[in-house]
């Protein structure tokens, strides 16, 4: 077969392939704004986009109990998964990297259990229970006092030791 036949052939089947992918299988609805903005979950280090909400360590303790020591054990020490409350310092790469010595914001955590949490049923808790389980885990860690609430204008003050201590790999692009 020739060099042209060849081509010829080529964009034939790539104008069929094109045309067939115009074609929509028809299957389920288009998604709409409300169901979009349902799944917009986006934080980001600052707590813009944070929602509504507050909790305490105590409310956090009641709840930790009943929905997470299955899996992240008494105290947060670790359990079947990891623990939430400790962590040595990162002194080499195979160190355990957990939420108080490797997460580098506060809005990370709100924004991990609330998208994860609890595994076997993700995104069922509340905001308040959210923001009381962030409480709980930063009063056990020593990154706020037992009394502290946490709620969006709280959340984002929260230093976290490891802050200050990642690399941009890409400092023009920000």
């Amino acid at each position: 077969m020739s060099t042209r036949r060849i081509a010829a052939a080529a964009l034939l089947f790539t104008l069929a392939a094109n045309s067939s992918l115009a074609e929509s299988p028809r299957l389920g609805k288009s998604i709409t704004e409300v169901e979009i903005a349902a799944w917009d979950l986006s934080i980001l280090g600052d707590g813009t986009g944070l929602p509504s909400g507050s909790g305490t360590a105590a409310e956090g303790a009641a709840i930790y109990a009943q929905k997470c020591v299955a899996c992240h054990g008494e105290g947060g020490k670790g359990g079947n998964n990891g623990a939430v409350v400790g962590g040595g310092p990162l002194d080499r790469i195979e160190a355990t990297k957990t939420i108080v010595n490797f997460w580098g914001y506060p809005t990370t955590v709100f924004d991990f259990i609330r998208r994860a949490m609890p595994w076997q049923q993700p995104r069922t808790l509340s905001n308040d229970e959210v923001y009381a389980l962030v409480a709980f885990i930063f009063a056990q860690n020593k990154l706020i006092g037992e009394k502290d609430a946490m709620n969006a204008q709280t959340l984002p003050k929260v230093k976290m030791p490891n802050r200050d201590n990642f690399i941009v790999r890409f400092p023009k692009e920000i």
